[in-house]
């Protein structure tokens, strides 16, 4: 009887006796040609950033000297803070106004554009234009638009005999303005999303459910919205860094104003660091809203997950 090694056996002595193999350098320097940039874009625009932003926060720096550490100051100062806490409110006014709107809105004029009729194409950029336009020329046109003295939509209210409102002008009304305007800038791209999504559902399947007699409204809802629940959480998350960092229209609308109605958080550590030379403590502010928004982001991942949407 032979006692030899079987084939594989031998084999595989021989590849542990055999010293690995080592890439060439010219393969090194192939892969980074590719990776580096994105690996110092992530270095410089985000992790040393961040790091310094929150090296920051424990000071009393002004962005023109070093500043002295004040430890924990700036982070009790924010419970004390009612210009803080009318942010707080401001923007979680626009989440809840906002993130369900934009779902509810995006799934509905998806599923409208979701049908061969002439000029269908034009109907559907028409919806993705206002996402596309500049944040700064959509605010101006806005605030031309919503302006209590000169306003498109007062002289609109005067001819339908109604009276004329403050709009941006007044501290009731500017941030329900404000979020009908942001609405109407980004919501198109939940309806491209879902457009996208709709587009994948087998036409098998609801062919299906017509022969079966399946209404449109039960189509709608056994079938549609199941299936694009996916990308109903992933609109909802966008949704809320989108809302979290709602910038651009204050600043070109009503800077903050009236009376600090709308003012935001983000603004608002804009104003910390470039109008009142605080970056120490605008920095704390930063970071109050980064925590916050993992802990939202976290929690609502985790909800859709029980929930089921995210199978």
């Amino acid at each position: 009887m032979s006692t030899a090694a079987p084939p594989l056996s031998r084999a595989g002595a021989a590849a542990r006796g055999r010293r690995p193999d080592r890439r060439k350098p010219a393969d090194n320097v192939a892969g980074w040609s590719f990776a580096g940039p994105a690996t110092l874009v992530i270095l410089g625009f985000s992790l040393i950033p961040m790091a310094w932003a929150l090296a920051l926060s424990f000071t009393d720096s002004d962005l023109m000297s070093p500043g002295r550490n004040v430890g924990l100051d700036n982070y009790r100062a924010l419970v004390q803070d009612p210009v803080f806490h009318q942010a707080l409110r401001n923007t979680g006014l626009l989440v809840l106004l906002y993130i369900p709107a934009s779902l509810a809105a995006g799934l509905l004029v998806a599923v409208l554009l979701n049908r061969k009729v002439r000029g269908i194409g034009f109907y559907r950029t028409c919806f993705l234009v206002p996402y596309i336009a500049s944040a700064t020329s959509a605010g101006l046109l806005m605030g031309y638009i919503f302006d209590r003295d000169f306003g498109l939509m007062n002289g609109l209210f005067v001819k339908l005999g109604l009276p004329v409102q403050g709009l941006l002008s007044s501290p009731s009304q500017a941030m329900f303005v404000l979020t009908l305007i942001f609405f109407w800038t980004r919501f198109g791209f939940s309806v491209v999303i879902y457009l996208a999504a709709i587009q994948e559902i087998s036409k098998e399947v609801l062919e299906a459910a017509a022969i079966d007699g399946a209404s449109r409204w039960a189509t709608f809802r056994h079938i549609i919205v199941p299936s694009v629940r996916r990308m109903t959480v992933f609109l909802a998350v966008w949704g809320l860094i989108d809302a979290l960092q709602f910038f651009d229209l204050v600043m070109t609308t009503t800077k903050g104003g009236p009376a600090s109605s709308t003012v935001t958080i983000v603004y608002y550590v804009w104003q910390l660091a470039f109008n009142f030379f605080t970056a120490g403590y605008g920095a704390a502010v930063a970071y109050v809203l980064f925590v916050g928004t993992l802990l939202l982001i976290v929690a609502g991942l985790l909800f859709a997950r029980w929930k089921g949407a995210m199978r």
